[in-house]
């Protein structure tokens, strides 16, 4: 067994490690001084001369060097972290994986005092007031640290490593790799954790009753288990299937499901879990924010693009024959628990598709998801077990959800800047629309509006050329969009005009600029024409 200190600087982490490690006479692992080896100068003096990028690359060296863990007993290792270490995916990836991680913690004051007598030179606080800088990390890494379990870190390491000690008694939990509690509901992230965690946020909520909404497959392949796993002595849980795919969004599937809730007597205490793709999220967070005016809601996407995209920020819809997602609600779950080890099932089609979003996303402004997709991109797509194992899959389904969280949490009920994750989906939702929202997947449609998206900003001089090659050469390389959809030009014109985002008679068209997106309703008609056809034609 491995146990990996991780916490703020100031929080013993180093002092508590060598205890721990001399009284199981384990290996003491301090990664400061392992980066010191590696790179042949201090933290501080990296920082100093090359910048805090270049730390966090020697860091990541270090971090891989630590190589597999012993999975066995006793304890064989403890490595005591930098408090910055756990904010890169891939570092937690390497670190959490089939090791122990515990989180240190005390109050700000008690860290100020010890760093004010610490001779260790802590170059993100230096020059700074200590209790803001302080604050200010506890913000930003608050996710990550609290995907462990946490251990008060007040007293002297002889009275800390004790509670660390205990805190390793029983089976070791699942991976967690972050854990927000945020506005628009909690985030946990990690991998076959699932039962585990939607199991805490019941037990958190006193609930008696559960309903679990899902669809045939789902059921079978995830739903069934999961729901094992939620019963607990005075739980019922009870399963409410929907349709498979889109039928799932309709309002003859709404009405079914609410009467059944309520001839269940379903009450406004009794939460929904819903296990599925996103036609599942949708319909039964729908189902959730009407039933007696609502409900608790839990999200377990089972698909890339639920949990990348869907299932976070409160909105849920079915769909008419005039459009897509036009009679909704929103609101938000009490938690969204993305699991990747659900995705293992995911076919390879939908599994490419769900990357439309993912490109989406990167085109918003994202460099390191542009990097991610265009180094691991291929692999993501294929499902390649070496996607899995780098972690580049956990690192994806991360960077492309909190992206949305963040947005979401600046506008919520998408009134300005929540419009920017509409990039590619006018064009996309009317081909959707236009196919009778069969034989196009929506991440297809999402890629496919995206090259009409790049055509009408090329067409505007909003989109630098330079720019909208790269978006255009990583759907090429992904494979995204490539072949021209087989629905009329005029009925996708005629969808067009019903989009959400028409204001004043107007289309308020998302394009992306050299480095995010600008929203134009002055489109003339020769550059929608130009969208149109590069979206219609695919990459040919």
């Amino acid at each position: 067994m491995e146990l990996v200190l991780i916490g703020l600087p100031g929080s013993g982490k180093s002092a508590v490690g060598r205890r721990l490690a001399q009284a199981h006479h384990a290996e003491f692992i301090d990664l400061d001084a392992a980066i010191e080896t590696l790179a042949g100068a201090p933290p501080a003096v990296i920082f100093e001369r090359e910048g805090e990028a270049a730390f966090r690359a020697h860091e990541a060296a270090a971090i891989e060097a630590l190589g597999e863990p012993d999975r066995g007993h006793p304890l064989k290792r403890v490595i005591a972290t930098g408090g910055g270490a756990v904010v890169a995916p891939r570092n937690r990836w390497r670190l959490f994986r089939d090791r122990r991680v515990v989180w240190l913690d005390a109050p700000d004051e008690v860290l100020v005092r010890r760093l004010e007598r610490s001779p260790t030179p802590r170059p993100l606080l230096a020059g700074r007031d200590p209790v803001r800088a302080l604050e200010g990390l506890r913000t930003a890494r608050l996710r990550f640290y609290a995907a462990a379990p946490r251990v008060d870190a007040i007293g002297r390491p002889d009275e800390v490593a004790p509670r660390v000690e205990r805190s390793l008694r029983g089976a070791a939990p699942s991976l967690t790799l972050l854990d927000a509690e945020t506005r628009v509901g909690e985030l946990v992230l990690g991998l076959d954790m699932a039962g585990e965690a939607v199991a805490r946020v019941l037990d958190d909520l006193g609930a008696t009753r559960v309903a679990v909404v899902s669809e045939p497959a789902a059921w079978r392949l995830h739903g069934e288990r999961l729901a094992a796993r939620l019963a607990a002595p005075g739980r019922l849980v009870e399963p409410l299937l929907l349709p498979r795919g889109e039928r799932a969004k309709s309002f003859a599937a709404l009405e079914r499901a609410v009467r059944e809730l309520a001839r269940r007597h379903h009450e406004r205490t009794d939460p929904l879990v819903t296990i599925g793709g996103g036609a599942v999220g949708d319909t039964g967070g729908l189902v959730a924010a009407l039933y007696v005016r609502g409900v608790p809601l839990i999200q377990v996407p089972t698909t890339l693009l639920g949990q990348i995209d869907s299932s976070i920020g409160g909105k849920t819809a079915i769909d008419i024959p005039e459009g897509k997602n036009l009679v909704g609600a929103f609101h938000q779950p009490r938690a969204i628990v993305l699991d990747v080890g659900l995705l293992a099932t995911l076919p390879p089609r939908q599994r490419r598709a769900a990357l439309g979003e993912a490109v989406k996303m990167a085109a918003l402004g994202d460099e390191a998801l542009f990097d991610l997709l265009e180094r691991d991109g291929r692999a993501l797509a294929a499902g390649s077990p070496r996607a899995v194992e780098s972690g580049a899959l956990a690192e994806l389904v991360e960077r492309c959800a909190w992206a949305k969280v963040e947005v979401v949490l600046a506008d919520e009920r998408e009134a300005d800047r929540r419009m920017a994750l509409n990039l590619g989906h006018s064009i996309g939702h009317a081909l959707e629309g236009a196919s009778g929202y069969h034989g196009l997947l929506h991440g297809e449609a999402v890629a496919l509006g995206l090259r009409g998206a790049v055509a009408v900003g090329l067409a505007l001089g909003v989109t630098p050329a330079a720019r909208g090659q790269r978006i255009l050469a990583l759907l090429d390389h992904l494979g995204l969009g490539m072949a021209a959809p087989s629905v009329p030009a005029a009925e996708v014109r005629v969808r067009l005009a019903s989009d959400k985002k028409v204001a004043g008679g107007r289309l308020r068209w998302v394009l992306p600029t050299a480095t995010g997106i600008a929203v134009r309703a002055d489109v003339p008609d020769a550059a929608v024409d130009a969208g149109l056809a590069a979206a219609l034609r695919g990459a040919a």
